[in-house]
């Protein structure tokens, strides 16, 4: 049977064991959240030995070399070394800027990096508060916002949401990686109808792509849809609508569950040059897909994230 070492700890494994679940079972806390190689969450460092990697187009040919290797999709094979990310030693030092509610369940964190971070709007990276850590895909904009906004889904507490609800403005964390996920905005898409559709917290993303969006001066028209869990969870409808109130070609739209098949029958296409953006918990998102896809939706004009709840 291989061996996992991790500093003084080292344990027998069954050969072909995950990696992730080999290290979390034994005590190395080590965050996830999609489990398919796209957050970054579970970057951990071979030192000694190679697991079977699953995705090895998921990391740079530089990290690679250095060893780093994503939990979720490696096999453990033979006897490894293996270096979790160390928050204190491998993290950006930051602080926390403001901490707020904008609804009963989403909290806004603002942080400001020591460092300068370049990033675009719909990335995401991990945030560590003490030993917690948690991937969150930043609402701010680099362009107009001086810190990194997120917003935090607290309706299931989970340890990141419970560590969130303590924080105070000074208070210390951590950055992880910064990960390009699928959302972004292509200047190319300037003239094509634009739809930004998201559920819950998905939206926080979308609001940055959106703002870059207008930044840009996108001349197609954009149509911005919220589904949130009910009226009081559409935490940015008055920041949309006052954006909508001078931009003739945005439209918002606020959606609860009880109208949600409805609204969906009733999607149509203008173009079949639309490009849409999805974002949210993966049923809300595949509901959206498969609606467009029906409206005749090219596959390759839809960019989706989706969010694993887990506080």
């Amino acid at each position: 049977m291989p061996e996992v070492r991790v500093g003084e700890r080292q344990w027998s494994v069954t050969a072909g064991s995950n990696l992730l679940d080999t290290l979390n079972h034994n005590g190395v806390a080590v965050p996830y959240s999609c489990r398919a190689g796209s957050c970054h969450a579970c970057l951990v460092q071979c030192v000694q030995g190679l697991p079977n990697d699953s995705r090895p187009d998921a990391l740079s040919a530089e990290q690679r070399a250095q060893g780093w290797r994503l939990a979720c999709q490696c096999q453990v094979v033979e006897d490894l070394q293996v270096h979790a990310f160390d928050p204190q030693q491998d993290g950006r030092p930051a602080e926390v800027a403001a901490v707020d509610w904008l609804s009963a369940n989403v909290l806004r964190l603002r942080v400001n990096p020591q460092r300068p971070l370049r990033y675009n709007a719909g990335q995401h990276l991990v945030l560590w508060a003490g030993n917690v850590a948690r991937p969150y895909s930043l609402a701010s904009l680099p362009e107009e916002d001086r810190f990194l906004e997120f917003h935090l889904d607290c309706r299931h507490l989970g340890e990141f949401s419970a560590a969130a609800r303590r924080l105070k403005i000074g208070d210390p964390l951590r950055l992880g990686e910064l990960r390009g996920g699928a959302l972004h905005y292509d200047a190319d898409w300037s003239s094509r109808p634009l739809w930004l559709m998201a559920a819950g917290t998905g939206l926080g993303p979308l609001f940055g792509v959106l703002r870059e969006a207008l930044r840009q001066d996108h001349q197609g028209d954009i149509r911005v849809i919220h589904l949130a869990h009910d009226a009081d969870e559409h935490y940015l409808a008055k920041p949309l609508q006052a954006m909508a109130a001078s931009r003739p070609n945005l439209s918002i739209e606020l959606w609860t569950p009880t109208g949600l098949p409805e609204a969906l029958a009733q999607l149509r296409l203008v173009s079949r040059q639309t490009q849409a953006l999805l974002c949210g918990s993966p049923a809300s998102v595949e509901a959206f897909a498969r609606r467009l896809y029906l409206a005749g939706l090219p596959r390759n004009q839809l960019l989706a994230d989706e969010f694993l709840l887990r506080g």
